[in-house]
């Protein structure tokens, strides 16, 4: 929308510095007034064609629908959990790392220390690491991720919170 109104605005600019080095300045009023007709004809049409669409997905309360959407999401992050180490670090990793500080209420960017030590005092040395937030691989992320234990062992022990 915003760069229809541009051009719409650029054409009325064009056709006023047009109109003003013409030898007849008598067609200036009336070409000015085709080029902002034009311009508020385009946004009307534009408009109008706005409203009139359907939104892609329309959200349903269909209890049904919402459990098929929940198992469909909750089977797609179980599987990242048997890809690889980029897929872990991408997509649990940050969430277990938010579910972690919520639960526990610590927060990193306050007490990076503090967060730490209580996730290793949580999970242990050996899961804390797949939790961890800074501890995600920058090469050799193609490695297998630790899998669907550990990723069952670490949701145990959060459900303990």
């Amino acid at each position: 929308m915003n760069k229809r109104v541009v051009a719409g605005i650029l054409l009325v600019v064009v056709v006023e510095v047009c109109a003003i080095f013409a030898p007849d300045r008598r067609a200036v009023l009336w070409a000015s007034g085709a080029a902002v007709a034009m311009l508020l004809l385009g946004v009307r049409w534009f408009l109008s064609s706005a409203d009139t669409g359907e939104p892609d997905e329309p959200k349903s309360n269909d209890p049904a629908e919402l459990l098929q959407r929940w198992v469909s999401h909750t089977e797609t992050l179980v599987s990242r959990a048997e890809s690889t180490r980029t897929d872990w670090d991408r997509h649990l990793r940050p969430r277990l790392a938010r579910e972690f500080a919520s639960a526990t209420g610590q927060r990193q960017h306050k007490d990076p220390a503090a967060f730490d030590a209580t996730g290793r005092m949580l999970f242990g040395p050996q899961l804390w690491q797949w939790v961890d937030p800074n501890n995600v691989a920058r090469k050799g992320g193609n490695v297998p991720g630790p899998g669907r234990e550990v990723l069952n062992e670490i949701l145990r022990r959060l459900e303990l919170l």
